[in-house]
């Protein structure tokens, strides 16, 4: 699945490389086989999913 010479960091040891990136559609896989979205979310490849990390509304700026 890696493209690159050295094995994949570990989520505790680094940060994963990207190795297909489609941000068009919003999503990047990483050599580790997660994909990460735009919005934060991730799925990872043992089917485990981290949820977007949104600000709550009433954080967010209103237009004038």
């Amino acid at each position: 699945m890696c493209s690159h010479q050295f094995s994949c960091p570990t989520a505790d040891t680094g940060i994963p490389h990207p190795v297909a990136a489609h941000p068009e559609q919003g999503w990047t896989l990483l050599c580790d086989g997660s994909i990460v979205f735009d919005d934060t979310g991730e799925l990872h490849p043992d089917g485990s999913v981290v949820p977007p990390h949104r600000a709550p509304a009433e954080r967010l700026a209103t237009a004038a």
